[in-house]
């Protein structure tokens, strides 16, 4: 039986960006997980209170993010085979070329480049279905697991907020254990609350 866990991400977050590799590589060399890909907005976290929702505001695209988390999610839900591929490359656009993702263009062209149909993408966001998924799962980990970061793991009932240093860099056996290793943690580890380096790795 396939081990089945949730990650959070975020395309802002470079510690998401590095678990979320960290997963992709260990599932394309066919790690047996059953793995959900959950959305969680830093922007729409860090809102002062009183303020509105970013999915309930007139261009909820203003936010950080929130255009790439729609994109994202469209292809997660209705091409999902191509997910992992345009997963990492909507993070790659922000950490490594440094592009805003705001911008649709930025994003249309991430899209041609791994092959996918933008126009098919934009008009499945524009439709709304996305915007609406990002706020019902962007809510469910709040209240069902206290999330407020990514990444974070969810499993064995609750949620772990992980900071992982590394990228795989191609290394699939490396990137298996390291999620292996975070989940036993997570399932197994309930009264392990906080652990953390008191500097960084070298």
């Amino acid at each position: 039986m396939p081990r089945s866990f949730g990650i959070t991400f975020d395309y802002l977050c470079p510690f998401a960006r590095n678990a979320n590799e960290h997963v992709v590589a260990a599932l394309d060399a066919d790690a047996d997980w059953d793995v959900r890909f959950v959305p969680y907005s830093l922007a729409q976290g860090h809102l002062d209170e009183g303020e509105p929702a970013y999915w309930d505001r007139e261009v909820p695209s203003e936010g950080s993010g929130i255009l790439a988390f729609q994109v994202g999610l469209a292809v997660r839900d209705h091409l999902p085979e191509r997910f992992r591929q345009v997963h990492l490359a909507l993070f790659a656009a922000r950490h490594d070329d440094g592009a805003d993702i705001k911008d649709a263009d930025v994003i249309r062209r991430v899209l041609q480049e791994q092959g996918i149909d933008d126009e098919e993408i934009f008009g499945i966001v524009n439709a709304g279905m996305p915007l609406k998924c990002l706020a019902e799962e962007h809510v469910a980990a709040v209240d069902n697991y206290s999330v407020w970061g990514v990444p974070t793991f969810i499993a064995g009932g609750r949620g772990v907020f992980v900071r992982i240093m590394d990228r795989p860099d191609g290394d699939a056996d490396h990137a298996r254990a390291t999620i292996e290793q975070v989940l036993d943690l997570v399932e197994h580890a309930p009264m392990l609350h906080e652990f953390k380096q008191t500097d960084l790795p070298r």
